[in-house]
């Protein structure tokens, strides 16, 4: 097939009402892509046979209340081996469709605000963004994490092909890398909004920013190259299969053919914002614009149009008009443009533009290296001093309307700047936004906008405009806002603890339990058996060794140290001991912890974090009794119990402190009331443990993965997907730094409790890539619990 080398014209498709917003090649049928716009609409496009070479609306689908903003496509799967198309729009909602009904198979919500961009990973999961700040991860019709850190509008994501890694691009100017639902790193660099995102390899991505740049990135954090060549906003990218060349669109009515590096080719539309592109199997390109029109371009000559038509598109260039506020220009000064006479020299490069005086009206040239001459881009408007001097200026640009807006009665007014070559609705967001107004106002204002500036192209500011809502004299969008190395003993100074080592878990006969070590542990008897003796694991884990005397004794020895102001009295000393004696003693019935005594260790929780561990190890082993486990663990006291233990645990505390906190969380599972309070608490607590991963401490990793163990347990039979999408998070990341056996061992056994008998959750183990991070594992045999045990969590997840 003949190649120009050169991309061309092949079709336009004036299928939509308003702005094609997105636009996403389909699996089904060969040659497909669908589109969505902002007449509320979807639609897939087949190409045809016709001479025209175009392609053919197959399908209408709709289910948005309001404008569809992004559009993309989840691979297909045994039930649906098309695929599926999942659409997201200002309605807040994501609408997923199959080819063969007009209506959504089901809508996915949680967004507080427009969902913006969409990506599909591997295994059905689907990531949106959204201008509620927020990325969310799907997975069947669930949402299963919701990633949090961005402080603006979340105008990107995409999901990289190693299993687990996200990326997010936002207004607040950044790019964050998402590992398992954590922030691992945040990319800065471009200095506006980060409008788009695309993938190159497993190692490499592109961004795309309102600041002009296009930049070339390292999952690492290096950014390698940054391409210019717009000259406004860029708003989309696609990536050539060669994972080299790719392309580019934006505010500046251009797609541009990146080519080694190089902005090798430059296409103008007849329309100010070129909003979205993609790239077909057979290497053609689709855009979609603000004139609601899509088309396709093409560098194989026998799909090109004909002479006909391309003339036709070059006449339709060369009747827009072009407002130079949108700088895309430069700066025009009229007498100092060139004649006609200057488009007899060549241009330097395709894509050079070159203004030309004729009479009194200003014209844009652009240079085309594969024809050799220069095209008529439009007549430029508003570029005469007659003409700017209509303009308004406003902090220190032009604009051809100024509107004041007065928000409440009476209060400061607020000036919303606007040029007719701007788009109303993204001029009304970043109004709203600026001054941090409630996005439920966006149509009105964006009407308002349009009804104001009808059949203007340049023109007189206006001071004074009526209210969108009511047709009064003043804009009151809302008087009330909704806006949105520790290892020994810290008491002796010397030996170990051992964990857990009187757990009272049963083991199946023949076996000792994995958890306490208790006896021999034959594999061989493992393999003989039927069941899977690891997990799941609902009985909570808990840490139950005591050396009383040492507790005692290290508390007095702190307290004769301690200053005069944190000076236990002897009583206070005594009745912690009798209640530690009470929780450990072998028939605690006999004699009860008193309220008193409770009280008095809470109060003693409370020491200076130098010395407060021996209290802590006390409250470890009294959270245990049911009694105190009812009392400290209860509605109001058991947030105080959990607040006071989180803050202990800060990644900047101290080990002992860290760890005995964490075992206290875990041995609050042993009770009720603490299973409660725990599972209401669980965002917070999960997420403060899990900033200890980077703690280098064996003792302090054991204790979280029991902690995340005994999550896992609870949630087994809970249809809870966000909490066991959590565990698995935590999970996942602790198995990047952890290296002692037994919190590794855990760990698998919290994976596999989490996974067992519940399909969603092994996909989402699948698409997060917990398979290939534990494999590792699979071959220890020392101790041959976690081989035996990772070996069964890879067969859950086959």
């Amino acid at each position: 097939m003949a190649s120009s080398n050169s991309y061309k014209l092949r079709c336009s498709i004036p299928g939509h009402e308003m702005d094609v917003r997105g636009l996403a090649t389909a699996v089904f049928p060969d040659g497909a892509f669908v589109s969505v716009s902002r007449d509320r609409t979807g639609r897939v496009w087949v190409p045809n046979s016709s001479p025209d070479k175009g392609f053919t609306e197959m399908h209408c689908i709709s289910g948005h209340s309001n404008f569809v903003s992004c559009v993309c496509i989840i691979a297909p799967s045994e039930t649906y081996p098309r695929g599926l198309i999942a659409t997201g729009g200002n309605d807040n909602n994501i609408c997923v469709f199959s080819l063969d009904r007009p209506q959504p198979l089901f809508t996915l919500t949680g967004h507080k605000n427009t969902v913006c961009t969409l990506s599909s990973g591997k295994f059905g999961t689907l990531l949106s963004g959204s201008w509620d700040t927020t990325a969310k991860v799907w997975l069947n019709e669930k949402c299963m994490m919701t990633l949090q850190g961005h402080t603006a509008a979340v105008w990107a994501v995409v999901i990289l092909p190693e299993q687990g890694l996200m990326l997010s691009g936002s207004a607040d100017k950044t790019i964050k890398l998402w590992k398992a639902g954590r922030c691992e790193k945040t990319f800065t660099g471009h200095e506006d909004c980060v409008r788009g995102l695309a993938v190159i390899s497993n190692t490499e991505f592109f961004s795309c920013s309102n600041d002009t740049s296009i930049r070339r990135w390292l999952v690492t954090g290096e950014c390698v190259q940054v391409y210019y060549s717009h000259t406004n906003y860029i708003y989309s990218l696609a990536v050539f299969p060669n994972n080299q060349d790719f392309i580019s669109t934006g505010e500046d009515r251009s797609l541009r053919i990146w080519r080694k590096g190089e902005c090798a080719q430059t296409i103008r539309l007849p329309a100010q914002s070129v909003w979205c592109c993609c790239i077909l199997p057979n290497g053609d390109i689709a855009v979609g614009a603000s004139d609601g029109i899509i088309r396709v371009f093409t560098e194989a000559e026998d799909r090109m149009a004909s002479a006909e038509d391309l003339q036709a598109f070059e006449d339709e260039l060369s009747k827009a008009t072009i407002d130079p506020k949108t700088g895309d220009l430069g700066d025009i000064k009229m007498e100092d443009l060139p004649g006609r006479e200057h488009l007899n020299e060549p241009g330097n490069r395709d894509g050079q533009t070159r203004l030309i005086k004729d009479g009194q009206n200003v014209e844009a040239y652009q240079w085309s290296v594969s024809d050799g001459r220069w095209v008529k881009i439009g007549d430029v408007v508003g570029g005469s001093n007659q003409q700017t001097s209509k303009s308004v200026m406003y902090e220190g640009k032009e604009y051809d309307y100024v509107f004041t807006i007065d928000v409440n009665e009476g209060g400061p007014s607020m000036k919303l700047p606007y040029n007719v070559s701007e788009d109303p609705w993204l001029t009304a967001h970043n109004f709203l936004q600026k001054n941090d107004l409630s996005p439920m106002f966006l149509d009105q204002v964006a009407n308002f906008i349009i009804e104001n500036t009808k059949g203007h192209v340049v023109g007189p500011a206006q001071s004074a405009s009526g209210d969108p809502f009511t047709g009064g004299a003043r804009y009151i969008p809302g008087a009330s806002d909704d806006r949105p190395s520790f290892g020994a003993d810290p008491f002796t100074g010397s030996g170990r603890y051992i964990p857990n080592s009187g757990s009272n878990s049963s083991a199946p006969a023949g076996v000792a339990d994995p958890f306490t070590g208790g006896g021999a542990y034959s594999s061989a008897a493992l393999r003989q058996m039927a069941t899977n003796i690891y997990f799941p694991k609902t009985d909570g884990v808990t840490f139950d060794q005591a050396n009383t005397s040492q507790i005692i004794a290290k508390l007095k020895e702190l307290n004769g140290g301690a200053p005069q102001e944190h000076k236990l009295s002897e009583e206070v000393l005594e009745s912690l001991e009798g209640l530690l004696v009470a929780v450990c003693g072998s028939n605690s019935d006999n004699s009860l912890p008193t309220i008193q005594q409770i009280n008095l260790l809470w109060k003693a929780s409370h020491w200076p974090e130098d010395i407060v561990f021996p209290v802590l190890d006390i409250m470890r082993l009294a959270i245990r009794h049911p009694h105190v486990n009812q009392t400290l663990c209860g509605e109001a006291e058991g947030v105080q119990l959990c607040n006071h233990l989180l803050n202990l645990m800060r990644p900047e505390g101290r080990p002992a402190n860290q760890m005995l906190a964490l075992r206290t969380l875990c041995n609050c599972f042993s009770g009720r009331h603490g299973r409660a309070l725990l599972m209401t608490q669980r965002e917070m607590v999960l997420s403060r443990a899990a900033d200890l991963t980077i703690v280098c401490n064996k003792n302090i990793h054991i204790a979280l993965a029991t902690l995340v163990l005994n999550y896992a347990g609870c949630l087994h039979s809970q249809p809870d997907l966000e909490g066991k999408a959590q565990c698995l998070s935590v999970a996942s990341r602790a198995l990047e730094t952890v290296q002692d056996k037994e919190a590794v061992f855990r760990l698998l056994v919290s994976l596999g409790t989490t996974v067992a008998s519940d399909q969603t959750a092994q996909d989402l183990a699948r698409s997060l890539g917990v398979s290939s991070q534990i494999s590792k594992y699979s071959s220890v045999s020392d101790p041959s619990k976690v081989g035996e045990c990772c070996q069964l969590v890879l067969k859950e997840l086959q």
